[in-house]
């Protein structure tokens, strides 16, 4: 196993970016198949290096044969912003293609790939498998911030949030808005990935746990997992949690 830093050209951000990735080694892998890939997305004010450096998901993977990919995003809430970076289409289209042609032992089939996320990178997370679901079989959210203009989070008075989502009216039913997604995609006939969540009762954003669990459960969502705990906002639980999504793929790839 190794863990990679890289640095890149991004054509869709039109810049550099960068990203960590734990590639596990052909001698460790299983079998002579492509390995699974799971993409980590990091929260608010982090960067592709916090979840090495807050968890040991480096020795949680080990010998596993699953590759993690963790790309930076900065703030850019893993949207294509109103005002600034591409960052949905970066992490949805172009960032898969740059990493099967650096690590072509990566497999390229939707039940091999999985993506997750704490805070914004549970939002991020849902956002990207919901955007693009023939990719990603599941998507696991840690303590995620699925309603951004719930708890007085985002509001129209700070262009940072207007900037990203636009005003809450233009928010309401876009493809940011993860209830409206959800519901659409429910209804599209395009296959639909299993969703996962944990929160902690004492979470900050708890609410917007149990806004986006009470509604995937009224519209029916056929595959959602929901659990919760004591915790709170932060890396201590993130790391238990982690291990219980790392669990949950080694078993059901059984």
């Amino acid at each position: 196993m190794a863990l990679l830093k890289v640095k890149f050209y991004s054509s869709v951000l039109d810049c550099e970016t960068a990203m960590n990735v734990i590639l596990p080694r052909v001698a460790d892998a299983h079998s002579e198949e492509p390995f699974p890939v799971l993409y980590l997305l990091h929260g608010m004010g982090d960067s592709q290096d916090t979840w090495c450096s807050q968890t040991s998901i480096e020795r949680y993977v080990e010998n596993t044969g699953l590759a993690v990919i963790m790309p930076t995003t900065g703030l850019g809430w893993y949207t294509d912003a109103v005002c600034g970076n591409n960052w949905r289409t970066f992490i949805g289209e172009e960032l898969p293609a740059i990493c099967r042609d650096l690590f072509p032992r990566i497999s390229t089939k939707r039940e091999d790939t999985y993506i997750a996320g704490n805070s914004m990178g549970g939002y991020g997370a849902y956002a990207l498998a919901l955007t693009y679901p023939e990719q990603y079989c599941a998507a696991y959210g840690f303590s995620g911030a699925y309603v951004p203009f719930q708890s007085g989070l985002a509001n129209d008075n700070d262009t940072y949030w207007t900037d990203i989502f636009g005003t809450h009216s233009e928010f309401t039913d876009s493809k940011n808005d993860l209830l409206a997604l959800s519901a659409k995609l429910l209804d599209s006939g395009r296959p639909l990935p299993k969703l996962l969540m944990w929160c902690g009762y004492s979470d900050f954003i708890y609410d917007h746990s149990i806004t986006m669990r009470d509604h995937l459960q009224k519209i029916g969502w056929p595959d959602f997992h929901y659990e919760e705990s004591d915790g709170d906002h932060g890396w201590g639980y993130w790391n238990v949690h982690v291990q219980s999504l790392l669990s949950w793929i080694w078993e059901t790839r059984k």
